[in-house]
C-alpha cells in the first residue's frame, strides 16, 4: 500500500471516530446560543475553537456538521454503488437490447450536470435531508454502472467464466467467485471518489443555502453564517474550511491505487 493511501486511510479512521462520538465529545451543545459569548478565540472557556456570531460552540458544531455530511455521503453512495452496480452487472451479463436501454438511461442522466440536478430537487423542497439524498444518489450511480458494465463484458467472456457455465454453475456463483472479486476494488475507489464529492457539493448547497439551512450544523451553513466576521475572528470561519479540506483530502488519498 502506498504512503498517500496509507495517510488517507487512517486519517478517515480518525475522522470517523470524532465523528461518531460527535458533539458529546466537546462537552458542548452545538445549538446552543450564548450571546454573552461571542466569537470567543480558541481555547477561552473551555471552547477549544472558540466561539461563533451566535455564541455556539465551534468544535461541537464541526462534529454535529460531520455526523451530518458523512452519513449523508454513505447513505448516498451506497445506493449508487448498489444500483450502479447490480445495472451494469445486468447490462454486461445479458447485453443486447438490456444493454443498449440502460446505456441510453445512463447517457440520459449524464446530459444533466449532476450539480444542477440536485439544485433542482432541493429547490423544489428545500431544507429537506431526503431531497439532497435522492439527489446525489442519481448523480452518482451512472459511474458505478459505467465501470461495472464494461469490466462485466470483459469477466463474462474469459475462459474462467466460461468453463464455470460449462460445469452447469449458477450465476450466483460466478457473480461471487468471478465478477465481484475483480470488480470490488475498482468499486471501493469509485466510492471513495463519489463520497467527496457528495461531502464537496452538501457544502456547496449550504453555502449558497439552497440545501440544508441554518441553525442545522452543516460545514457550508458554518461558513455562510460566519463569512461576516472573517476579519473580525478568521479562526471562526476557518474551522469549517478546514474540516471540509482535510475530509475530502483524505477520502482522495484513501482512493488512491495499490501500489
Amino acid at each position: 500500500m502506498r504512503l498517500p493511501r496509507l495517510v488517507g486511510l487512517v486519517c478517515l479512521l480518525v475522522i470517523a471516530v470524532l465523528t461518531i462520538l460527535g458533539p458529546s465529545l466537546s462537552g458542548f451543545d452545538p445549538a446552543k446560543q450564548n450571546l454573552r459569548a461571542i466569537l470567543l478565540p480558541p481555547g477561552t472557556d473551555g471552547h477549544l475553537l472558540g466561539t461563533d456570531n451566535l455564541g455556539r460552540d465551534i468544535a461541537a458544531r464541526i462534529l454535529g456538521g460531520a455526523q451530518i455530511t458523512l452519513s449523508l455521503a454513505a447513505l448516498a453512495v451506497a445506493s449508487a454503488a448498489a444500483f450502479g452496480v447490480g445495472l451494469g452487472m445486468l447490462a454486461g451479463w445479458r447485453g443486447g437490447v438490456t444493454d443498449r436501454l440502460l446505456g441510453a438511461l445512463s447517457d440520459a442522466v449524464l446530459a444533466l450536470p449532476g450539480l444542477l440536478l440536485v439544485l433542482l430537487l432541493a429547490a423544489i423542497r428545500p431544507d429537506s435531508w431526503w431531497t439532497l439524498y435522492a439527489g446525489l444518489a442519481l448523480t452518482l450511480w451512472v459511474e458505478f454502472f459505467r465501470v461495472s458494465r464494461a469490466r462485466t463484458r470483459v469477466l463474462t467472456a474469459s475462459p474462467a467464466v466460461e468453463a464455470a457455465r460449462l460445469l452447469g454453475l449458477g450465476r450466483w456463483h460466478v457473480v461471487r467467485r468471478h465478477l465481484w472479486p475483480d470488480l470490488s476494488l475498482q468499486i471501493l475507489t469509485l466510492a471513495a471518489f463519489g463520497a467527496a464529492t457528495v461531502v464537496t457539493a452538501l457544502a456547496t448547497l449550504g453555502f449558497i443555502s439552497v440545501g440544508l439551512r441554518p441553525p442545522t450544523p452543516e460545514w457550508g451553513v458554518m461558513m455562510a453564517e460566519l463569512l461576516p466576521s472573517w476579519r473580525e475572528a478568521p479562526w471562526a470561519i476557518a474551522a469549517p474550511v478546514v474540516a471540509l479540506a482535510a475530509t475530502v483530502l483524505s477520502l482522495r488519498l484513501a482512493a488512491g491505487s495499490e501500489g
